[in-house]
């Protein structure tokens, strides 16, 4: 209920999810009036309605959203996982929010200080993953090879890998650059079992030389919304120049075709959905603007991960 385009956008995800996975059954949190009126009288059966009015907002602190709106939609969403009624949550609302209630109510891992939000990113022909993306601003060295060896393990299961390259995120590829909580970490995942490769730098995050890219939240967050930004910037200019440089009909039917491919190949919102790794439950933020489109992809992620049984794999390391 509390995304920026919801609860339409959630609901338009849900019913595409439901139509494309006959197995697939969901809980949706909101209104039930709204929701009633939206679902497709077939699809009916396969939902099950938790009924509330209270939203947490877009712009509400995560203290005030955690001690004060033990009704919401959101926070009932991750009771549902605490109560292991659900297999999974997926919520586009409030980052901070979602994160204090996830924590709270499904606490981390055994072994793990923090957790954290990683995604899929596009890169050249494939995908990586990317971790932390916000959730925490400042991470110690020993925090980012927890997040490492979580990578490992979701990069693993998800990509078909036995050993995932491992990268750290940094201003160079030279073993003299970076911070010291970088170079501490990398001694860290030097010394570890996994497959690391060493330093990457920015313009490396598509290039596939990493299957999980390991960085603190702050600069994930930074990196992660510029890509996006330039997808952004780059699909608007070719928009215009397809639509003001050329008279010719098949000219033009082809340059659309070719922005059609590249659209397809390098949009967001099929790698939509970044999961809070680190949690004893599977808890998925969709993107605060994302459409049904981005939030469909964002339920295909929640179920992916339940699939691929990533709990129980993360538990016996952790």
């Amino acid at each position: 209920m509390s995304g920026e385009r919801d609860p339409l956008a959630s609901l338009d995800g849900a019913i595409e999810a439901l139509k494309n996975d006959d197995a697939l059954q969901l809980s949706l949190v909101g209104d039930e009036n709204i929701i009633l009126n939206h679902i497709p009288n077939e699809l009916l059966s396969r939902i099950d309605i938790v009924h509330t009015v209270e939203v947490v907002s877009m712009d509400e602190s995560p203290v005030d959203a955690l001690r004060k709106k033990k009704n919401s939609s959101m926070r009932l969403a991750v009771n549902l996982v605490g109560e292991g009624k659900v297999d999974g949550c997926v919520s586009s609302g409030n980052t901070g929010a979602l994160m204090a209630n996830a924590k709270y109510v499904l606490k981390t891992l055994p072994s793990i200080d923090r957790p954290a939000f990683m995604k899929a990113i596009p890169t050249k022909g494939d995908f990586t993953y990317m971790l932390d993306l916000g959730a925490n601003s400042t991470c110690t060295a020993e925090q980012l090879y927890q997040f490492a060896l979580m990578g490992n393990v979701v990069a693993r299961e998800i990509k078909g890998i036995p050993s995932p390259k491992i990268a750290l995120l940094n201003i160079g590829e030279e073993e003299i650059k970076g911070h010291e909580m970088i170079k501490e970490a990398s001694i860290l995942l030097e010394q570890s079992s996994i497959n690391y490769v060493g330093y990457v730098e920015g313009n490396d995050i598509v290039e596939n030389k990493a299957d999980v890219i390991v960085t603190d939240g702050f600069t994930g967050n930074i990196a992660i919304k510029a890509m996006e930004g330039t997808i952004e910037l780059m699909t608007s200019v070719l928009k215009d120049s397809i639509k003001n440089g050329s008279s010719d009909d098949s000219a033009f039917d082809g340059s659309r075709f070719a922005l059609d491919i590249f659209k397809n190949s390098i949009d967001p919102r099929k790698h939509n959905g970044a999961l809070l790794v680190g949690l004893n439950g599977i808890v998925v933020k969709s993107h605060g603007s994302s459409d049904s489109y981005g939030h469909y992809h964002a339920i295909l992620t929640a179920v992916n991960e339940v699939k691929k049984q990533i709990i129980p794999k993360l538990t016996e390391i952790f």
